[in-house]
């Protein structure tokens, strides 16, 4: 049995009034989950809250965390986030207070002695493993896309216009089809950082590397890196929740 440990916290940060931003810890230790919303007024908190509600709702009724297959999983997973972007879709549509509203997701699920990374949109999953920092996700971002094209190079990305436009995130046709989770073999010291965007506005990789090889209790991790994203300048709302594999 994987057994788990985590730690989050989320701030409203400096330069915003309200906090889009939501996580979620299951309190068995088997799925966790961020979003960032976007949207005026309030639309983004209730796209983001949407997300963190309907998501692992799906995953509590149809999967079996004991011994579910990888493909059943993958399933569960994709029509989860397929049904949370469509009831986001469906708000918005019929309530002109959530018009265009819309959230990125990235999760982890442990199911069965493995572990699933998902991320739709721009908030992302890292691991830390012996030493190594590793990004599992990729951005949904127009930036991304251009580094993938060869159009710029990485480190122009950092500082390009685009960089937080999203081409596909929940709330969009594209949202929630095809999530293709990512099937990682746990291993005890491993520990994983999921997080919105404003840590990384505020922190490079590298430092995160650092921060989070500071502290043993995830906790203490978490309000680590906030403070340092914090600190950097972050603009945006801040997130951060770390799991550790015990």
């Amino acid at each position: 049995m994987v057994r788990l440990r985590s730690g989050h916290l989320s701030i409203t940060g400096d330069f915003r009034e309200n906090n889009e931003d939501r996580c979620l810890e299951d309190p068995q230790q088997r799925f966790f989950v961020v979003a960032d919303g976007m949207g005026g007024q309030a639309a983004g908190e209730k796209a983001s809250e949407l997300a963190v509600e309907l998501v692992p709702d799906k995953l509590n009724q149809s999967i079996n965390f004991e011994s579910d297959s990888a493909e059943k999983v993958r399933r569960v997973i994709d029509d989860a986030v397929a049904y949370a972007n469509g009831e986001i879709m469906a708000l918005g549509e019929v309530d002109p207070n959530y018009h265009n509203m819309g959230t990125t997701i990235v999760m982890l699920v442990c199911v069965a002695e493995k572990l699933y990374v998902v991320g739709i949109g721009d908030s992302r999953a890292y691991r830390l493993r012996e030493g190594n920092f590793e990004q599992l996700t990729t951005d949904h971002s127009l930036t991304q896309a251009l580094v993938d094209a060869g159009t710029i190079k990485p480190e122009d990305a950092e500082s390009h216009r685009y960089r937080n436009v999203l081409y596909r995130y929940l709330g969009t046709k594209e949202g929630g089809a095809g999530t293709d989770p990512h099937e990682l073999e746990p291993q005890s010291g491993d520990r994983f950082l999921l997080c919105s965007d404003g840590v990384t506005d505020g922190v490079e990789d590298a430092s995160l590397a650092e921060l989070l090889q500071q502290s043993e209790d995830p906790q203490r991790c978490a309000e680590t890196v906030i403070a340092a994203a914090q600190e950097g300048g972050s603009k945006d709302n801040i997130t951060c929740l770390i799991v550790d594999v015990l």
